[in-house]
């Protein structure tokens, strides 16, 4: 199955997916070198009008900027697009299964919450998933196992604690190795490793996508 990675940043999502066999290709208005697939640099909301382009692929993936949506929105000095309405109307015209991930506070429609601690990170990071067919099972979140959980936003500071959500307190990673053990990652640098969806979040999502779109196919088929 051919999986579409737009916004695709440097890979967080993509590797996921391809845990569970998805063959991935990702997309960025940036210039990503460290993303670990195919790739290619161009506009994802131009690559959603192509047909040619999209063409040959199961599912789309999209992930559109996220720092208009988030609780420290105000303290951005510049203005960052709204594109998650305009994604979704693309997505839907491309015809195919997708899933549209955001921040907590992102106008999803329907979405489910993911949290690091479902999966034995480090981390939280509370995420959103919009998804145009139904997970069968959402782990709640399990924030009783992480009592110190470790704040990867930014891209350092020092390693004191801070007052956090949801109880427990947030500390910052000692260093880049520490930040990405965490975050289930080991390629990216700080910059990165700030803005990205730890893969344990769509390795869960993609294995009841891949067993949606196979069901799908052989029902297909048997018709």
């Amino acid at each position: 199955m051919r999986l579409l990675d737009l916004f695709c940043g440097a890979g967080g999502a993509a590797t996921g997916y391809r845990r569970v066999g998805f063959d991935v290709t990702g997309v960025d208005v940036a210039a990503q070198p460290r993303y670990p697939f195919g790739f290619h640099r161009a506009d994802a909301l131009d690559v959603l009008a192509d047909p040619t382009f999209l063409a040959g692929f199961d599912v789309i993936h999209a992930s559109p900027p996220c720092q208009d949506y988030s609780v420290t929105a105000s303290l951005h000095t510049s203005g960052h697009p709204r594109l998650i309405e305009p994604t979704r109307a693309r997505l839907l015209s491309a015809g195919v299964p997708y899933v549209m991930e955001n921040v907590v506070g992102a106008p999803l429609f329907n979405p489910v919450r993911l949290c690091g601690s479902s999966f034995g990170l480090g981390v939280r990071r509370h995420r959103l998933f919009e998804l145009s067919w139904p997970l069968l099972f959402v782990p709640p979140c399990a924030h009783y196992l992480q009592p110190e959980p470790i704040d990867v936003t930014g891209t350092g500071g020092p390693a004191g604690r801070l007052p956090g959500q949801g109880g427990g307190i947030h500390r910052k990673p000692r260093n880049l190795t520490h930040a990405r053990a965490v975050m289930g990652i080991d390629w990216m640098n700080r910059r990165e490793l700030s803005q990205a969806i730890p893969p344990a979040y769509t390795e869960f999502i993609g294995t009841q996508l891949l067993d949606h779109l196979t069901t799908t196919s052989a029902a297909e088929a048997a018709a």
